[in-house]
């Protein structure tokens, strides 16, 4: 019998990924969002999670076999963020409780700030020892992600389906409007320093440029999201997911400005945030989304330079340990300079850069 899953942000990076695996691999998929979701295969279910009542008039009369929870909303300090994204994960699993069988697997996408931190503590004061594993647990400090987990966790205890939660790196993908995009704001970055002349400068930290480093192709993810949904080892695990290579940014720098034509500047240990960078650049991009003939002329819906400043400004070094999936049986690998280079065509064939 086919199975029914609920990708729940369909519309975001992980999400979409998540959901054309899905649809690939057979599966009748639910696309759960805020706004109506336009992809190929995708059932649209439109929710505003901070409302309950709204979401469970949404979910009535589906029973999915898994849930993937692959959204958050970003808030202006980590209460809030607890607050939120906390009640967002509670309102859609109270709405789903009331459907028989559903949900018997639920799979959360949180990431490294399990680690590293909630933003207002990013990197700071004492973090675990690098490569980061799973059995290193919590932080001694807030953190939404938590808050999340711990929803997941009552609700499993009260429904019993299984469950599973996967930490990726910096998250690699094509989403318009995310607000934690790298890829594309690189891509954005890239075509405004050709268009401009100005220098493409590394805009971090010198242990980023010069540390090892490592991140996840949203396709990887979706991958790992699938196995652990099908693999009865994974059940009521946490994971790490990660492409399975390490680089340095000294090298990957290189490589994308490759890419676009450009020389890469010397980077001099000046730290030189993309989002001081790029303030003043939404009507360059307007311009020259006018004259090449883009779909997206707001800079603001392709660029997300404060969370790409969070990731290269570290001030430690960052690698994940991926032992635990690999014991278990996930050993699918991707190379993160081909998932730079696959995004920027897609963005291209997509004309959403020139």
């Amino acid at each position: 019998m086919t199975k029914t899953a609920l990708v729940v942000g369909a519309s975001g990076i992980v999400g979409s990924a998540t959901a054309a695996l899905l649809t690939d691999k057979g599966w009748r998929v639910l696309g759960l969002a805020r706004r109506r979701v336009d992809q190929p295969g995708v059932t649209p279910v439109a929710a505003d999670l901070q409302n309950a009542e709204a979401t469970r008039q949404a979910l009535a009369g589906h029973a999915p076999d898994a849930v993937f929870i692959t959204t958050w909303l970003r808030q202006p300090t980590e209460a809030e963020n607890i607050r939120v994204n906390g009640a967002m994960v509670r309102n859609l699993l109270d709405a789903l409780s009331a459907n028989p069988a559903s949900g018997r697997h639920v799979a959360l996408v949180t990431g490294l700030k399990h680690y590293l931190g909630p933003f207002e503590a990013y990197g700071k004061g004492t973090l675990p020892q690098t490569p980061f594993r799973e059995s290193q647990g919590r932080l001694p400090v807030e953190n939404f992600y938590y808050a999340q987990e711990d929803e997941v966790f009552a609700a499993a205890e009260r429904d019993g389906f299984t469950w599973s939660v996967h930490r990726p790196h910096t998250v690699i993908g094509k989403a318009v409007g995310n607000a934690m995009n790298m890829g594309t704001t690189l891509a954005v970055y890239a075509t405004l320093c050709r268009e401009t002349g100005r220098p493409f400068r590394f805009p971090g930290s010198p242990q980023q440029w010069n540390g090892l480093t490592d991140m996840t192709d949203a396709r990887q993810l979706a991958r790992h999201l699938l196995w652990a949904t099908e693999t009865p080892q994974a059940a009521n695990e946490d994971f790490n997911i990660v492409n399975g290579d390490v680089f340095r940014w000294n090298w990957m720098w290189s490589r994308i400005a490759g890419h676009f034509g450009l020389e890469p500047a010397p980077f001099d240990g000046t730290v030189m945030p993309l989002e001081e960078q790029m303030r003043d650049d939404a009507a360059v991009w307007r311009r020259i989304a006018e004259r090449e003939g883009l779909v997206e002329a707001d800079l603001s819906n392709l660029a997300s330079p404060w969370h790409t400043d969070a990731d290269l400004g570290r001030p430690i070094e960052v690698v994940t340990d991926m032992s635990k999936s690999r014991k278990l049986g996930f050993l699918d690998y991707q190379a993160t300079d081909d998932s730079f280079l696959d995004l920027f065509a897609q963005l291209k064939q997509d004309r959403l850069i020139p």
